[in-house]
C-alpha cells in the first residue's frame, strides 16, 4: 500500500520474478550441462539452442547470447516472461528428474534485458529486394513474421487496428508476467529493423483488403481471436469480460474497479489472471468457479498451485444460471461422457441451485474465432483460417499464423512467434524464387 492506505497497482502488479543479478545468472548458467542434443532445445517450439546462449552467458557474452536467442526467436524477451517454461524447456531439464532445473527463462530474460536496456540492435535490416508485404495484426505472430521479413530485405508494412502494437502481450497478459513497457519496447525493436507499424486500421472497416492485395507482393494475417463469447444467461450485461478486466489493470490500472468479494468463471490462464488482480487489487475474496474439475481445466498446473497461494478459492462442478441480487445464482453439476473436446461433459444436478455471493463477477471462458474468414471468404476448419504447410490460405499469397490458425493443440504466445518466423521464411521462397 501507498501513504494513503490504498493499493498501488504497479506495486501489486509488478513482475513475479525479479531479474537475475549478474552474479545470480553466472552462477545458475555453469550449472547447465551443457547436453549434446538438448532435450530443451527440441522441447522450444522455436528450436532455440539453449544450451549455447546458456553457454555464452558463462563467458560474458551476453551480446553473443541474445544473438543466438533472437535468431530463432525474435520475441525472446515476451517469450521469456511469458512462455510456460515448466512445461516446455525447463520441463525438459535433465536435471530436473533428480535435482532442480536450469531456470532457462530467467536467463534468457537476463540476456534480453542486457540488449534492450542498452539499446543494442543485433540484426540490421537486409539488403532491399524491392517485394512489399502487409501484416494485418500487431500481435506475437505478425511482429515475428514482420521482423524476420525485415531482416530478409523486405519490405514490411503492419497494420494494427488497436492504439498499441502487441496484441495480447501488451494487453491481455497480466502484468506481473509482462509489463507494457517490455511488450512496447520489443515493438520498438522489430520496428528499428525497418518495419513501418500503422494503427488505426481495421480490415474489412478502413483497411479494405482489396487495396492490400493491389498495394503488396503478400499479406500475412496475424488477426488472433474475438471477444469472450456469451454465456448467455439473464443478467449477463453486469459481468466484466476478463480480457477488459485485464486491459485495465495494465493500460488504465489507478481506476480498475475492483469489488470486494469477486468470483471468476473459468478456468484457463486468462481466468487465473483475472483472480490474480482481484486478488492483488484488493478483493477481500476471489472464487474461481468451473463447471469441471480441476482435471479438466485448461489452466497450466504451475498457474493452478500459484493461484492458490494467492489465496483465490474454487467451486469446481458449478454452472452458472444468472446474475441475481446479492450475487450468481448457480447449479451443481456432474461429469458425464466425453463430449467433442474429449473432457467429461458436465451435466446438471437437478434441486442444486444455490447462490455464491458477489458484488463483482468476471468472465473469462476462451475467445471466439476470429470474424475476418467469414469476411474474406476463406477456408476454415473447426472455424481457425485453414492454412497448408507453408502456412498459405485458401487465398494465393495471403498466409497467416498465430491463434487464429490453431484448430489443432494450445494456442500459445511461443507458438504464434513460431508460426510467424516459419511463414516469413515461406513467403521469403514465394517472393525470391516464385
Amino acid at each position: 500500500m501507498n501513504q494513503t492506505g490504498r493499493i498501488n497497482p504497479e506495486q501489486a502488479l509488478a513482475e513475479h520474478l525479479p531479474p537475475l543479478t549478474s552474479h545470480e545468472a553466472i552462477v545458475e548458467a555453469n550449472r547447465c550441462l551443457f547436453c549434446y542434443d538438448a532435450p530443451c532445445t527440441h522441447a522450444c517450439p522455436t528450436h532455440i539452442d539453449v544450451p549455447r546462449f546458456i553457454k555464452k552467458i558463462s563467458t560474458d557474452n551476453l551480446i553473443g547470447s541474445a544473438r543466438t536467442i533472437l535468431d530463432a526467436n525474435l520475441l525472446g524477451s515476451t517469450c521469456a516472461r511469458v512462455c510456460p517454461v515448466q512445461e516446455l524447456c525447463e520441463g525438459a531439464c535433465v536435471l530436473g528428474s533428480e535435482h532442480k532445473p536450469i531456470m532457462i527463462g530467467r536467463l534468457q530474460r537476463y540476456a534480453m534485458d542486457y540488449v534492450a536496456t542498452r539499446g543494442i540492435d543485433v540484426f540490421q535490416p537486409g539488403l532491399p529486394t524491392g517485394k512489399h508485404v502487409a501484416i494485418v495484426g500487431a500481435g506475437p505472430a505478425g511482429l515475428s513474421c514482420a521482423g524476420n521479413l525485415a531482416r530478409l530485405g523486405h519490405s514490411v508494412t503492419i497494420f494494427e487496428k488497436r492504439e498499441l502494437a502487441g496484441g495480447l502481450s501488451t494487453y491481455g497478459i497480466i502484468a506481473l508476467r509482462e509489463p507494457v513497457d517490455a511488450s512496447l519496447a520489443e515493438v520498438e525493436m522489430i520496428k528499428r529493423l525497418g518495419v513501418k507499424v500503422e494503427t488505426g486500421f481495421d480490415l474489412g472497416g478502413n483497411l479494405p483488403f482489396t487495396d492490400l492485395q493491389k498495394n503488396f507482393d503478400a499479406v500475412f494475417l496475424s488477426v488472433g481471436l474475438g471477444a469472450t463469447p456469451a454465456l448467455n444467461i439473464p443478467g449477463e450485461e453486469s459481468i466484466v469480460d476478463g480480457l477488459y478486466y485485464i486491459e485495465q489493470s495494465k493500460i488504465n490500472a489507478a481506476t480498475i474497479k475492483i469489488g470486494r468479494n469477486v468470483v471468476v468463471i473459468g478456468a484457463g490462464n486468462t481466468a487465473i489472471d483475472c483472480a490474480t488482480i482481484a486478488k492483488r487489487l484488493g478483493a477481500e475474496r476471489v472464487t474461481m468457479v468451473y463447471r469441471r474439475t480441476d482435471k479438466e481445466m485448461t489452466a497450466y498446473p504451475h498457474e493452478y498451485e500459484f493461484v492458490k497461494n494467492e489465496g483465490v478459492e474454487f467451486r469446481f462442478l458449478t454452472q452458472p444460471i444468472s446474475m441475481v441480487a446479492g450475487g450468481l445464482l448457480c447449479q451443481q453439476m456432474s461429469l458425464g461422457a466425453p463430449d467433442a473436446s474429449g473432457r467429461p461433459s458436465p451435466e446438471p444436478v437437478t434441486g442444486t441451485d444455490f447462490i455464491l455471493s458477489a458484488d463483482q463477477v468476471v468472465k473469462a471462458i476462451g475467445q471466439q474465432k476470429s470474424s475476418i474468414a467469414a469476411q474474406l471468404g476463406l477456408t476454415t476448419e473447426k472455424g481457425f483460417i485453414q492454412v497448408d504447410q507453408h502456412f498459405q490460405t485458401s487465398i494465393p499469397g495471403v498466409y497467416s499464423g498465430g491463434d487464429c490458425i490453431r484448430a489443432k493443440g494450445s494456442a500459445s504466445t511461443v507458438m504464434a512467434v513460431e508460426d510467424g518466423k516459419l511463414a516469413a521464411q515461406s513467403i521469403h521462397r514465394k517472393l525470391t524464387h516464385g
